[in-house]
């Protein structure tokens, strides 16, 4: 239970049921990160649409990269709630069980990535951690690991997205619990 009152999907109404039903219709469950925001309608389905096209929509970074950015800016942030969430999605693309969990743990211990990644979770991780301190030379880097702009701009967004959440899920008391974290219908991409 977060530290805020919510609206259950049983007693929605209005525009608040209208996003549940959405919900429930295209993933088959309703995320506490989304419930939180039940007081708020209108901020949820702003939220659950940010989340689809940065998560979900069109991009030359793969699905599995956009989850390894999630995971690893959860983890520099300390949000259990999104590390947990996002390691079991990015699960779907990392198959071997101890490199997902080193990847949740502290992605940089993980002796295998390739340059591209590499650089891709070093850009998110000091973004997060420093933003103050990133450069121009750190989108230097980023283009000599072979990325284009535009994927920089949607590590970019992928980075700030989570950041925005983590404060959400921490700054609220958000939870999960192992039934909440699986079971969600994938969204088409």
């Amino acid at each position: 239970m977060p530290w805020i009152r919510e609206i259950e999907t049983e007693d929605a109404q209005g525009e608040l049921k209208a996003v549940y039903d959405q919900l429930l219709a295209s993933r088959g469950k309703v995320a506490n990160i989304l419930k939180v925001h039940s007081l708020n309608p209108g901020s949820m389905r702003t939220h659950l649409e940010m989340y689809m096209q940065l998560m979900f929509g069109r991009s030359r970074l793969s699905r599995g990269e956009r989850e390894a950015i999630a995971v690893a800016v959860s983890s520099a942030n300390e949000c259990a709630y999104c590390v947990n969430h996002h390691a079991e999605a990015l699960g779907r693309f990392e198959k071997d069980p101890a490199r997902l969990a080193q990847l949740a743990a502290d992605y940089s211990k993980v002796d295998d990535l390739s340059r591209r990644h590499r650089a891709i979770l070093d850009y998110a991780t000091r973004l997060t951690r420093t933003p103050g301190l990133v450069s121009e030379r750190d989108i230097d880097g980023l283009r000599e690991a072979g990325l284009s702009d535009e994927e920089i701009l949607d590590v970019a967004l992928v980075t700030a997205y989570f950041n925005f959440v983590n404060r959400i899920a921490l700054g609220l008391g958000v939870t999960f619990s192992d039934d909440e974290l699986k079971g969600y219908a994938e969204a088409a991409e």
